[in-house]
């Protein structure tokens, strides 16, 4: 499969999950808290490389590819290197620097359930929004013992993996992930043209 079928399909989902979300934010009224990026200062946040080709394919379109990769390669902190702090002394308050093109763990985390070793849905959120907004969060608990609809991580993982099985399961921590995003999307098209209608990309 092509990497432009490949991009289009990550999209495709993405879209979908937007949608679930949105439905998900306006029925629990549960936000993140506004400039907040703690869950994106974890140092041990991970991802598959599959999610980010569509962030690693607009970077080779607009000829920034190889130079992202060299800072990546460079890195001595594992904090995403897509993540903007406000300040270098409040590394906690910022935003993402491609928040069209973050991951699929970017777009789930706060806003999804994950299975526990009991097979029940809990909502993976941080402790900020917990504290923050806490009966909107206990409202979320009260319809997930009541099989509520929402966003489930294994769910959209699942459907990562059926676009590209090696790429999609493939776990690794986030700045490698960004890497190897990128080495696919160079190494695709070292022996092959762009094609026409992505020559000129805004």
């Amino acid at each position: 499969m092509s990497i432009e079928r490949k991009v289009r399909l990550i999209e495709q989902m993405f879209g979908c999950l937007e949608q679930e979300i949105t439905t998900f934010k306006k029925q629990f009224d549960m936000q993140c808290v506004s400039g907040c990026g703690k869950c994106c200062t974890k140092l041990d946040v991970e991802a598959s490389p599959l999610e980010f080709l569509p962030w690693a394919f607009y970077l080779f379109l607009n000829d920034k590819a190889e130079e992202v990769l060299r800072e990546l390669n460079h890195k001595s902190t594992t904090i995403c290197h897509i993540y903007q702090p406000l300040s270098l002394t409040d590394s906690s308050s910022g935003s993402c620097g491609e928040y069209r093109y973050r991951g699929l763990i970017c777009r789930l985390f706060g806003y999804a359930a994950v299975k526990d070793k009991y097979g029940q849905l809990r909502l993976a959120t941080c402790k900020i929004l917990k504290e923050s907004q806490p009966q909107n969060y206990q409202q979320v608990i009260d319809a997930l013992k009541n099989k509520a609809s929402i966003p489930v991580f294994t769910d959209y993982y699942m459907q990562l993996s059926q676009i590209d099985f090696t790429l999609g399961a493939t776990i690794l921590p986030i700045n490698k992930a960004l890497i190897r995003a990128i080495e696919e999307v160079l190494s695709y098209y070292a022996y092959r043209p762009i094609p026409r209608r992505f020559k000129k990309i805004a």
